[in-house]
């Protein structure tokens, strides 16, 4: 099968959709593989790398799209590339259509098959595709949290960390998976006093057997969240539901009462964000601040660090890139539940629930929609 790999055009996004090492595997398996100019420069890898890997080099993002079955991205396709997209044509890659209504309805449109990393789960019901970039996302959290708290970032002007005779910042870290628990390593590694809410006992319970008394778990249905959220330094949003919108748990009014200069990362606004004065920003203007507080709501946190984030990412979908150019979406997708789940637009119809539900789409179930 023919897979093309165009370059990432959102602003400051600095990954690609496959590494060298993935292009000689998939050919390797008998397939094809179309790279975009430079489409990997930012994260470290040559064009003479992907030749030597067996890919073609080519110079339009246009040729790519109209040559290929398969087109694999990091995120969601812009405007002008779902132009692009022909009938039939499988899209796999970050979509994140609950938060993005003309996105979800050029899709429609295009009549191509989309299937989103993010939703895609394995037998415990865990998003294996997602996990990777929520675990560089989590962990850079902390990081740019506390780069934020510095006074020249508009911040409180308090380290994470403390200092002898200066207490550490208060750290709440709102949702306990993927997100939450990388930003509790870097949280904990950083000696900040680190609260964790989540909804589980059962993962909190998880949650100190991994870190012991370092972090302070919280029960959401009986913690004081205004209490926590008035007291903390750095407030990290870190909750999903799969595929929809998430939840806002921090409202305006809960602002008012939070110390001026604090922090609020929030790295569910790929979804839409968990606090309700959250909108996207971009690496190169990352903040803003409202009553106060400095939020920092970057979309796509790992494409900060392009090369790390290819890497993970790539370990954790190849092997479904594999399957998809072997058998072709209606074999590889029936053949997998798991991967099924994956599929969120297909050939018109909304195929993910969660997003017709958003929309007020008609929604298809997908075992129907690919047969």
């Amino acid at each position: 099968m023919k897979i093309g790999v165009p370059k990432e055009i959102k602003p400051q996004e600095n990954r690609i959709g496959l590494t060298p090492e993935s292009v000689k595997d998939l050919i390797k398996n008998g397939h094809e593989v179309l790279v975009e100019n430079n489409g990997g420069y930012e994260a470290g890898f040559e064009n003479k790398q992907y030749k030597d890997a067996g890919a073609k080099i080519v110079d339009k993002a246009e040729d790519i799209f109209n040559d290929s079955e398969i087109i694999v991205k990091v995120k969601e396709p812009l405007a002008n590339e779902v132009k692009m997209i022909k009938e039939d044509q499988i899209i796999f890659t970050y979509l994140h259509l609950a938060a993005a209504k003309e996105l979800t309805n050029g899709l429609i449109k295009s009549k191509g098959v989309c299937i989103a990393y993010e939703t895609v789960t394995d037998n415990n019901g865990r998003l294996p595709l997602l996990a990777p970039m929520s675990a560089v996302a989590g962990r850079m959290s902390v990081q740019a949290g506390a780069h934020c708290l510095e006074k020249n970032q508009k911040g409180r002007g308090v380290l994470l960390g403390g200092a002898p005779g200066g207490d550490p910042a208060d750290v709440v870290i709102l949702g306990g998976g993927v997100v939450g628990e990388n930003a509790a390593i870097i949280a904990t590694g950083m000696r900040a006093k680190v609260h964790v809410v989540d909804k589980s006992q059962e993962r909190l319970d998880q949650l100190v057997n991994t870190f012991g008394d370092k972090i302070i778990p919280e029960l959401s249905d009986k913690c004081d969240l205004n209490k926590l959220i008035a007291e903390c330094d750095l407030l990290v949003g870190g909750v999903l539901i799969p595929g929809a919108e998430a939840p806002k748990l921090v409202t305006k009014k809960m602002l008012k009462n939070m110390k001026r200069g604090s922090v609020i990362v929030d790295v569910a606004i790929d979804q839409g964000g968990c606090v309700e004065t959250s909108k996207p920003t971009t690496h190169a203007n990352p903040t803003y601040i409202v009553d106060d507080i400095v939020h920092y709501c970057v979309a796509n946190m790992p494409g900060g660090v392009p090369r790390t984030s290819t890497f993970a990412l790539n370990k954790a979908t190849l092997p479904f890139l594999n399957k998809l150019a072997k058998h072709g979406y209606k074999k590889a997708l029936s053949e997998d539940k798991n991967f099924l789940a994956g599929l969120n637009v297909c050939k018109g119809d909304v195929t993910y629930k969660a997003v017709a539900d958003v929309f007020g789409h008609s929604y298809v179930s997908p075992d129907k929609a690919i047969n």
